[in-house]
């Protein structure tokens, strides 16, 4: 997989064409834990959320990638946006109804948390990533990406002790920021 992308980077379509079938499983996998704790009527499903990330992914000019795991990363932080974009375009349309709605805590299939407003999220982890780049980028590949604790230490070179610190307090900062933002 790292040829192929080493490949992609280099402008060879045909590798980037070959790295399809290696990667599918896992963005849908990827996808749907983005998706898990959504509106039950949401438009947006795992297939659709997948195809989009990769049509953006594919128009990245000049992506230099590094290894799989720099590819799920972005690959993440691409679905982040699309979720994002989605939920704006229809509050848009709402004029301020139907907030798209993601549940936030670690293990997003066996616990139910409290949801959360996607926009509001995305705000927080904007302000946090203001404050702390590199909590901000924890929380992107954790939550959003659905990477372990060593493959976010990995992608950031930092130890996984670092790496659990640093979520933990990065989770205690956003959801204060965003009970705050909820009570304005």
């Amino acid at each position: 997989m790292t040829d192929l992308l080493a490949r992609w980077s280099s402008g060879d379509a045909s590798a980037r064409d070959a790295l399809v079938p290696l990667v599918y499983q896992e963005l849908r996998r990827v996808a749907r834990k983005c998706l898990v704790g959504q509106r039950s009527d949401h438009t947006l499903q795992p297939t659709a959320l997948v195809h989009e990330a990769y049509l953006r992914l594919c128009r990245a000019d000049s992506m230099e990638w590094q290894n799989r795991v720099h590819f799920f990363a972005v690959a993440s932080q691409v679905m982040r946006q699309i979720l994002v974009d989605h939920a704006r375009a229809r509050t848009a349309a709402k004029r301020g109804g139907g907030v798209l709605k993601i549940t936030f805590s670690d293990d997003l299939a066996l616990r139910r948390k409290p949801e959360l407003d996607v926009l509001a999220l995305d705000e927080a982890l904007k302000r946090l990533s203001e404050l702390d780049a590199r909590q901000g980028q924890i929380v992107e590949l954790r939550f959003f990406g659905g990477l372990s604790v060593e493959e976010t230490s990995q992608t950031l070179d930092i130890s996984p002790a670092t790496t659990k610190r640093e979520w933990a307090t990065a989770k205690v900062w956003l959801y204060r920021a965003m009970k705050r933002g909820a009570e304005i």
